[in-house]
């Protein structure tokens, strides 16, 4: 999550080094900044395994990987699960999900469990797979003529992007038709849809949030405005399954939607705070907010502002449960530290950190259900009680 002077910040660990320990072995350095805890004994105690390894282990070891683990190790051993070591790739694809910029086909994929298959959920619209023709419930087994299974989920979704105005060869089986085939797509820029908005009954407006990805403002105000124009009388934000993103995207859509006054606030390890206000500009319309069990982290900031606010009521079961706030720390050859660098909390004070966010009206889903990537609007029993309880408010 991004805190408020910026997601990317710089080389900010220079404050606390105190230490700085040269290890050799294999041929390579590696230089480890601690806080005074990085002991003589440990570094012997590294290099007696390391000795140990090489005189002993029956097969070549990988020394890239094995300073890679080092690195990934070292920040493991801090015991929090959102802080964390990223490689050169892995920082890449993270940069690339949180901008919710990539260039590729366009396409929604998941494995289907029941043939273990790479199945189309869905192509965006307009997007190079749309235009190609490929269907929701499309199996993808080659991808450039290699074979694919939902065991290679990773991979194929690589092989699927690519820069833009290059090509990519898929073969497709289509269930419904009998038939495989090949299609080949030219590749192009894409901003990942994270917003999706349509108008229910009654001039019921629904607005789904999957993500707070740097491009989610923007398609939040295009669908609030849409919505608006077409007279809605109020407001459904679905974050159902939202497991959340940038904090100054959350802020600024709050903003959008509270009346003037605190929205959240960070405090570090030092008490320092950052605070996150909104205008006098609100939401003039009844509203309802969609959550459930993987609603976490920027959702819940959102929802809590809401609640804490009286804004709109809460409908769902309680959030995941995540008030941690995490900032990125690049380490200058491509790879990164992701760091839990504060808590943050609603404004009444609350830090909700392993408790969720209980909604005011709690809906559970039948549990065949629960796991459905896309739900028909009748047997959405959450969605009919937002609407319901909206109504009550028209």
């Amino acid at each position: 999550m991004k805190d408020k002077k910026s997601f990317f910040q710089g080389l900010a660990v220079g404050m606390s080094i105190i230490i700085l320990v040269n290890i050799f072995f294999f041929g390579f350095r590696i230089v480890m900044g601690m806080t005074g805890n990085f002991t003589i004994e440990t570094n012997q105690k590294i290099n007696k395994i390391m000795a140990y390894l090489n005189k002993y282990y029956v097969d070549t070891i990988d020394e890239e990987a094995l300073e890679e683990g080092i690195y990934r190790g070292l920040v493991e051993g801090v015991g929090d699960p959102y802080t964390v070591y990223m490689d050169k790739e892995e920082f890449e694809d993270f940069k690339t999900e949180t901008s919710g910029r990539y260039a590729g086909i366009g396409v929604v994929v998941s494995v289907d469990e029941k043939d273990n298959l790479i199945t189309v959920v869905s192509p965006f619209e307009e997007s190079p797979g749309a235009k190609a023709g490929i269907l929701p419930g499309d199996k993808i087994i080659k991808v450039n003529d290699f074979e694919v299974t939902g065991d290679d989920l990773e991979s194929a979704v690589s092989m699927m992007r690519g820069p833009a105005g290059t090509t990519v060869k898929l073969t497709v089986y289509r269930k419904s038709e009998l038939k495989t085939f090949d299609v080949e797509i030219t590749r192009e820029n894409i901003d990942y849809p994270t917003v999706s908005h349509k108008m229910l009954e009654d001039n019921i407006g629904y607005i789904k949030i999957s993500a707070f990805d740097e491009v989610t403002y923007d398609q939040f105000m295009t669908a609030y405005n849409d919505l608006k124009q077409q007279n809605q009388k109020g407001l459904i934000i679905d974050l159902r399954n939202n497991p959340g993103g940038l904090l100054s995207i959350v802020t600024k859509i709050a903003d959008e939607i509270l009346p003037e006054g605190l929205i959240v606030y960070t405090e570090n390890k030092n008490g320092e705070r950052d605070i996150y206000e909104s205008d006098a500009k609100e939401l003039e319309v009844p509203l309802v907010v969609l959550v459930n069990e993987n609603s976490a982290s920027a959702s819940e900031i959102l929802s809590g502002a809401i609640k804490d606010h009286g804004k709109g009521k809460l409908v769902g079961t309680t959030t995941f449960g995540k008030g941690l706030v995490q900032s990125i720390f690049p380490i200058g050859d491509g790879s990164a530290v992701k760091i839990t660098i504060s808590k943050y909390y609603t404004p009444s004070g609350v830090c909700i950190q392993g408790i969720g966010i209980e909604p005011d009206y709690v809906v559970e889903l039948p549990d065949d259900l629960k796991n459905q990537l896309i739900l028909e609007e009748d047997e959405d029993i959450q969605l009919k009680k937002a609407i319901e309880v909206i109504k009550e408010q028209i």
